[in-house]
């Protein structure tokens, strides 16, 4: 199904751990397709993080002010380890019910497990962004059927990048120019100590 963008919102959350040059270039495009995107640092539950989300937030509220795209809003205050909390957060603050939950390719098995499943699935469409090597799997397609998601499986091309690989690699190479001083000066990942 492909989504009317129109006046909806991106929500994108994400872990942020470090954010990454394929961040960078998600919200780069969503913002090309919405009026409004709206990202935050989260704790997710289901991931062990390298970095205390202090860090985190640090780093992706850089990384928006170099975009400097007025159609991508920072906004920590809807961050919850729970996407329900955060989704009737940012309903609540930007006072719209068109909201678009961005997830990544790699997570949409997990969903069906999050807190309050059956509540996400009422209160917003899923975009999801396929990541190279994690395909959506015809289970899962059917599962999202069965349950009445309503989603779209996105076109946008992103760099084969994560933050597990940026922190495996041990390098900068992956991450915004805009973040490598903060990283350094905070001494994170502890790039060029191995």
């Amino acid at each position: 199904m492909k989504f009317d963008t129109e006046n909806r919102i991106a929500l994108f959350g994400t872990s942020a751990d470090p954010p990454t040059i394929a961040h960078k270039k998600i919200l780069e495009e969503l913002s090309i397709i919405y009026s409004c995107i709206i990202t935050y640092a989260s704790d997710n539950p289901q991931k062990k993080h390298q970095e205390n989300l202090f860090f985190r937030n640090l780093l992706l509220k850089t990384l928006i002010r170099d975009i400097n795209n007025p159609k991508i809003i920072f906004n920590q205050k809807i961050s919850s380890q729970w996407a329900i909390e955060s989704i009737r957060e940012c309903k609540k603050i930007y006072a719209s019910n068109k909201i678009d939950f961005v997830i990544g390719s790699d997570l949409i098995k997990e969903i069906f497990s999050w807190k309050d499943f059956d509540n996400i699935i009422h209160e917003v469409k899923l975009l999801i962004i396929l990541r190279e090597g994690y395909p959506i799997e015809s289970n899962t397609l059917k599962m999202l059927e069965i349950n009445k998601v309503i989603f779209e499986i996105s076109s946008l091309n992103i760099p084969n990048i994560s933050s597990s690989m940026v922190r495996l690699n041990n390098n900068y190479s992956d991450l915004p120019k805009s973040l490598i001083d903060i990283v350094n000066k905070n001494n994170l990942y502890d790039f060029g100590k191995r």
